[in-house]
């Protein structure tokens, strides 16, 4: 970069590997949704006017953006050279200027004042005004910085750009290039794959039922891509509105989001795609299953916004996203979901639920309230007593259900029914001690599927249960 000459640097996709505008859309949507909203659509022909409305509402904690290792490289060498270091952005300029003082930048930095949107060929009238016509080195990411690099002397590109770089270079500027972007396995990571897994659970139903035929099989397999879709959507609209506690916790800070290494804009795009697909899949499948897709993105969604935060209803809520995946299942194949299974499955995910709780506040590096939940370790106490209350009533209700006339018929050694609540008791207690104790996953869906022990006793109960059922005799002759 050129001697003495001001180094200024663009903000959002720069200095940043975020947008400070879409930052404060989430956050507000987080901590003042309507207020949000309100301003979003108040605001929409206004870009200045709506980023000074966002910024004030929620702005976000100025520590924890990611910044783009590179330019914060250079920007110290620049500053130890004796050079200026400046931050110029169309984001909101209170927000600015609270970046330039978290990292001792000068306080000379530019933005939007809610009246002018300081971006393309505001930003570089304002600069050849301060600095005057190539008397700055400029850097930037953005096909609208053409005009700030135009009116710069030396030009530092972040990303790829090349027909911008060679007309720069034949204006006989010098040009610096950054290649960077975002790569497809870390958007696929914030899919979450892994937790497709839990999607299991709609062949609950086929199972109940005894219903093996091939096309109720590949009914529930579709069902479970179409969930599968469903739940991705709604992973990253939670990413999103988590990005400030995920950045506070000890490994949700590597997510793709909260780390910058995917935008956010991306992230909106996925997710918004992932809702089309479940919502036209769900309808493909039928009313019933469009149904339950439609109540599982609404109650996610007020989970994701509100719920998640309030004690005892946040677990309560989680219980219920995993029954509707039950629900999801009998609607997808046609199999019947009688009401007591359906009753059996929610204290066991509300057991679940306790768990995940109890496993984050054993992991807690500090006595302080999880981010963005209500749970402190004081609360493991109460956690444990939920979870011991869930496990009773599940094995409660399984055993009322084993009374049933549907179990008489579909079980004609029903005492096996009996014998298969011993594993069944082992495996809740096993996932209640773990989560206690610390030694688990974050999630204990996933756990489960991976506990080789758990597994056993689980396969252990089928087992018991098949055999039961008189389906083990049918189909291996014993």
């Amino acid at each position: 970069m050129s001697d003495r000459k001001p180094l200024v640097l663009d903000v959002d996709g720069t200095f940043l590997r975020t947008d400070l505008l879409l930052e404060c859309f989430w956050a507000g949507l987080g901590r003042a949704p309507r207020a949000t909203l309100a301003a979003a659509f108040g605001n929409l022909s206004d870009r200045a006017a709506l980023k000074r409305a966002l910024a004030r509402i929620a702005p976000p904690q100025i520590d924890l953006l990611p910044l783009r290792a590179e330019i914060a490289e250079r920007a110290l060498a620049a500053r130890e050279e004796g050079r200026e270091v400046v931050l110029a952005s169309a984001s909101d300029a209170e927000l600015v200027a609270a970046l330039a003082a978290q990292y001792d930048l000068s306080g000379d930095s530019l933005g939007s004042d809610g009246r002018t949107n300081l971006k393309g060929d505001a930003k570089a009238q304002a600069l050849k005004a301060a600095y005057g016509g190539r008397g700055f080195d400029y850097a930037g990411d953005s096909t609208a910085d053409r005009a700030v690099w135009q009116a710069a002397d030396r030009a530092l590109i972040v990303g790829n750009h090349p027909r911008i770089a060679a007309d720069l270079t034949a204006a006989g500027h010098s040009v610096d290039m950054i290649q960077d972007g975002w790569r497809w396995r870390d958007l696929v990571r914030a899919l979450r794959p892994h937790q497709w897994i839990k999607n299991v659970l709609l062949f609950l139903p086929m199972l109940a039922s005894h219903d093996f035929t091939l096309s109720t099989f590949l009914l529930v397999l579709a069902g479970m891509a179409v969930f599968s879709a469903a739940a991705s959507c709604i992973y990253i609209v939670n990413d999103l509105l988590d990005l400030e506690a995920d950045r506070l916790h000890p490994t949700k800070r590597t997510r793709p989001f909260a780390a910058g290494s995917v935008p956010i804009g991306v992230g909106m795009a996925a997710s918004g795609a992932l809702a089309l697909l479940a919502l036209g899949g769900g309808a493909a499948l039928g009313p019933a299953f469009l149904g339950v897709i439609v109540l599982y993105v609404t109650l996610s969604l007020g989970y994701s916004l509100r719920l998640k935060r309030m004690r005892w209803i946040d677990i309560a809520t989680l219980a219920t996203l995993y029954t509707l995946r039950v629900m999801a299942g009998a609607a997808a194949g046609g199999a019947e979901a009688s009401f007591l299974m359906l009753v059996f499955v929610f204290p066991v995910f509300l057991t679940l639920g306790c768990v995940k709780r109890m496993t984050e506040l054993a992991l807690a590096t500090n006595d302080e309230r999880l981010p963005g939940r209500g749970y402190g370790r004081a609360d493991r106490g109460d956690l444990l007593n939920v979870a011991s209350l869930g496990i009773v009533g599940a094995l409660v209700i399984f055993f009322a259900y084993s009374m049933t006339e549907q179990a008489q018929t579909l079980y004609p050694s029903r005492w096996l029914l009996w014998v298969a609540l011993v594993p069944l008791a082992a495996w809740l207690i096993r996932m209640v001690l773990l989560g206690y104790r610390g030694k688990q996953d974050y999630d204990p869906i996933v756990f489960a599927l991976r506990d080789k022990t758990g597994l056993g006793l689980i396969f252990f109960t089928l087992s018991l249960m098949l055999y039961g059922a008189g389906l083990w005799q049918k189909w291996f002759g014993f």
